[in-house]
């Protein structure tokens, strides 16, 4: 007779030991571990042989391109993000804050999916129909192609879906739906990966288009186990504070297109549509002040003009603060060193707060030397004119590097009433605007 096999998985994150553990060498945390049953152990080996299986292998050049007929959503940020409308039998997860507004976008996409005749099933494992209600009067989102679905027991979903035919299945949220064949609580790794395996067989064989809501960690990241991500065609999360207006919508991992575009968002009181005239939403052009200069981004294909705002001020402590909100603190904590040790800027007695005005995060480097002039700016405390922009990567080295898309930027900028740009290089393309070059931060504080 066969030894029986015991695995043992942790709840918090996923990981599996053959042995029980007290605590878990993965996230640290107790009393975590639960023996899977035969059930489950066989079910994890059905979805690692789905997620790996291929077909014999064949030349690429053999290979038929596969045409998606993409399905608008009537909402043109959105559809951008989705590489230009929904693909049918496609899993796309969306991840977000408490109250940033995926349960609104959700509801207000569905309605316009069912007003284009599309038959659209909302499934809510956090409200009733009357709190759904209330936000589809509010959003104008009431149509006979809307279903509504309170359940958070995996066979009932599934039993509505032989009921009726659906082209679109929203799931809010997959961390309350639970199956009766497990034991383990909703939410759970178990109940998660179960659950996501399940709905992605069904929307590949009714070619079901499913739209799953995910919680997110203190640490920013999905609720759940890492195969979540893995096993959905399609992964969004939603930047922002839920007290600003202005929301980001950014594709982390796409199938059917690209990941480089974002959708900006904006919330009002009929919820959340797209944002308009976006230029004038992250900078101000009134009084200048000390601390604060303009760059120009890329969110994808789009210039986005930054402010950016610095404040430094003398410490009462040994160890200087360090803070950034919407910048990478490690990098903000380098380009202080640099400007240490070339400009011989005595910073290591002084707190310095930088801020990216609009809630927005920004990850590329050309927003360096804006964050470097506001630095210098709040120190010397000398304002910088509200019609200059900076774009630039500073090097370790302090030298200034040239950023790609500059003569996009440049166009952004010069559309915008901005005269003078501080670049490392000159644009190919002539375009209206006086630029400065600078290529080493020195000579950037000789132009200030």
């Amino acid at each position: 007779m066969a030894k029986k096999r015991t695995l043992f998985e942790c709840q918090a994150c996923g990981f599996q030991s053959a042995k029980w553990m007290g605590k878990c060498p993965n996230c640290n945390e107790w009393d975590q571990f639960m023996e899977l049953s035969q059930d489950q152990q066989q079910l994890l080996k059905e979805i690692n042989r789905h997620s790996s299986s291929q077909k014999e292998a064949m030349p690429i050049t053999k290979v038929k391109e596969e045409s998606f007929e993409r399905i608008s959503t009537n909402d043109k940020e959105l559809d951008l993000v989705l590489g230009g409308g929904i693909v049918p039998a496609s899993l796309t997860l969306i991840g977000g804050s408490p109250g940033v507004g995926k349960s609104t976008l959700l509801l207000k996409i569905g309605s316009n999916l069912a007003k284009s005749g599309k038959k659209v099933l909302y499934v809510s494992g956090e409200e009733s129909f009357g709190q759904i209600k209330l936000r589809a009067n509010r959003l104008d989102a009431n149509d006979e192609n809307l279903y509504l679905l309170s359940a958070i027991e995996l066979e009932k979903i599934l039993s509505e879906l032989d009921n009726e035919s659906y082209d679109i299945l929203i799931i809010d949220s997959i961390q309350t739906i639970y199956s009766s064949h497990i034991t383990s609580a909703p939410g759970s790794v178990s109940q998660v990966r179960e659950i996501t395996f399940e709905l992605m067989r069904q929307s590949k064989d009714r070619g079901l288009a499913t739209f799953i809501i995910g919680h997110i960690t203190k640490e920013g990241s999905i609720a759940g186990p890492r195969v979540l991500e893995h096993m959905v065609d399609v992964v969004l999360y939603f930047e922002g504070d839920s007290h600003k207006e202005l929301r980001l919508l950014r594709g982390i991992k796409n199938r059917f297109g690209s990941t480089s575009e974002v959708g900006i968002f904006e919330m009002t009181r009929s919820g959340l549509v797209s944002a308009k005239d976006i230029s004038k939403k992250f900078f101000s052009r009134g009084k200048e002040h000390a601390g604060s200069a303009i760059t120009v981004v890329m969110e994808g294909s789009r210039p986005i003009i930054l402010e950016v705002q610095a404040l430094v001020s003398e410490s009462g402590y040994a160890n200087p603060k360090r803070s950034a909100t919407g910048y990478d603190l490690n990098r903000l904590n380098m380009l202080l060193a640099l400007l240490e040790r070339k400009l011989g800027l005595a910073l290591n007695g002084y707190d310095v707060f930088v801020n990216i005005l609009g809630g927005i995060k920004i990850g590329e480097t050309a927003a360096d030397l804006a964050i470097i002039a506001a630095i210098v700016s709040s120190f010397k405390d000398r304002a910088i004119s509200k019609e200059t922009i900076f774009i630039g990567e500073v090097s370790l080295i302090g030298d200034i590097r040239e950023v790609f898309s500059l003569d996009q930027r440049l166009k952004e900028a010069k559309a915008q009433g901005f005269q003078r740009a501080i670049v490392a290089k000159k644009p190919l393309e002539k375009i209206d605007i006086k630029c400065y070059e600078v290529d080493d931060v020195q000579k950037l504080l000789d132009w200030m």
